[in-house]
């Protein structure tokens, strides 16, 4: 493997992640970004986001010489590295627009401001989701015979994004016009050792889609499942675990929760399902799985209604909550699109008085929470405190370790419903507290 000159368009997950994870594996990187009071921070090693070892190599590749961030794409192509670029990385936002079709608005943008700056025989690659064709039509906006477009899909895991990166389950890459350059991409990743798909661009895309919408679908078939399990007196963690080893359905993705959201899933099946809305497909499974996790949400709401009040259909009105868990997912800070907040805000629609607690958000000054909906606290204990309820909304382990006898103490009803099975009912009991889960007995 050659080291390239790489340069990496937006320094978000995916793009800080990209590049410091190119860095280390010999690449020479420049990074750029709009936001200039992120350049300035990452130009001195400040990396603001929660990212297991990401700060790491950030550190380790500006000190190697390999890694250096600039502000605006144009900049970074006048870099001594970005001048002869051999590969440019597009990791701009593509967040759902209107309809849920993705805005590839930011994609665009960069594509304006680099077309006639990019050397010739460079490659371009799309790694942002974005719909299936985005390669064509990049191809299209650039004008360029010379340059070469590709797509490579990301597929990381904010808390894990870095782990993802370099120990990927696979690598594809698709390019309809220039296999060479879809095999020279393929190529910067050869020290990884993951088996490679090269494709049509078209299918890159559509994977990406596929595998985020298969997950979401099994998300909603297991909440489903909960639901149905409560109804006939099964237990939902012995079925999953049951189907579990059965290695054409594995046991990912198979634990109920309050619904799927954080930054990837929600925007990549209503986009999915706006293209085949426009290719005159009706995708009903897919409907059907954002449907339930809709569904899914209030749900929730009511199971924590009927365990306050002591029967369905009970008010919330007044009733102070302790909610555990705000962001999307265990091991990050990000509450984009998160199911918490979603529960949140029918609770708060209901008459109902949220406290907040969780670990992720411990450190971030103001909480990119609304404390209309939840204020926010950074102590369990003081959100559990005359509580009606405590609602575990997200998987944190730490919440395992509390000190829930002290809880019991503190709230004003012993009431805890676990919309992730986390907790082990018998502890709670011996605490105090009433457990009540989701597709489990009570």
């Amino acid at each position: 493997m050659f080291a390239r000159n790489i340069v990496v368009v937006g320094t978000g997950y995916v793009g800080l992640t990209t590049g410091a994870c190119m860095a280390s594996l010999g690449h020479r990187v420049v990074c750029a970004d709009i936001d200039p009071a992120k350049v300035e921070m990452l130009a001195a090693g400040d990396v603001r986001i929660s990212e297991p070892g990401l700060a790491e190599l950030v550190g380790e590749g500006m000190a190697a010489g390999r890694l250096s961030f600039v502000l605006g794409a144009a900049a970074a192509l006048a870099e001594p590295a970005g001048g002869g670029a051999h590969v440019v990385f597009l990791c701009v936002p593509t967040p759902m627009g209107v309809g849920g079709v993705a805005d590839l608005s930011a994609v665009e943008a960069v594509v304006e401001e680099t077309r006639e700056l990019l050397p010739p025989g460079c490659v371009v690659v799309n790694k942002s989701t974005v719909p299936v064709g985005t390669a064509d039509r990049t191809a299209e906006l650039l004008g360029r015979d010379d340059v070469a477009v590709v797509s490579n899909p990301e597929f990381l895991r904010e808390g894990s994004a870095v782990r993802d990166f370099l120990h990927p389950d696979r690598i594809v890459v698709g390019s309809n016009s220039s296999p060479e350059a879809a095999e020279r991409v393929a190529g910067l990743y050869a020290r990884l050792g993951a088996p490679t798909v090269l494709t049509d661009a078209a299918s890159a895309e559509m994977i990406k889609y596929a595998a985020n919408c298969f997950l979401a679908m099994k998300l909603s078939y297991v909440n489903a499942l909960a639901e149905l399990c409560e109804r006939l007196g099964a237990d939902v963690a012995d079925v999953t675990e049951g189907i579990g080893y059965d290695r054409r359905i594995g046991q990912a993705f198979l634990v109920p929760g309050p619904g799927w959201g954080g930054s990837c899933l929600p925007k990549d099946v209503h986009a999915l399902l706006q293209v085949a809305d426009a290719a005159d497909f009706e995708f009903r499974l897919l409907r059907a799985t954002i449907d339930t996790n809709n569904r899914q949400f209030q749900r929730v709401v009511d199971k924590i209604r009927t365990a306050v009040s002591g029967r369905r259909g009970g008010s919330l009105a007044r009733r102070r909550l302790a909610l555990f868990g705000l962001t999307f997912k265990a091991g990050t800070d990000d509450v984009r699109a998160s199911p918490a907040l979603e529960v949140a805000a029918l609770l708060r629609q209901a008459g109902a008085e949220l406290v907040g607690y969780d670990p992720g958000l411990g450190a971030v000054d103001p909480a990119p929470v609304d404390p209309a909906l939840v204020t926010v606290v950074d102590d369990p204990y003081v959100a559990a405190k005359d509580a009606d309820a405590v609602v575990v909304l997200t998987e944190w382990p730490q919440f395992r370790g509390l000190d829930w006898a002290r809880l019991a103490g503190a709230v004003a009803t012993p009431t805890l419903v676990d919309t992730r099975n986390l907790l082990d009912p018998a502890v709670l009991r011996r605490a105090g507290f009433s457990w009540v889960g989701m597709g489990r007995a009570a």
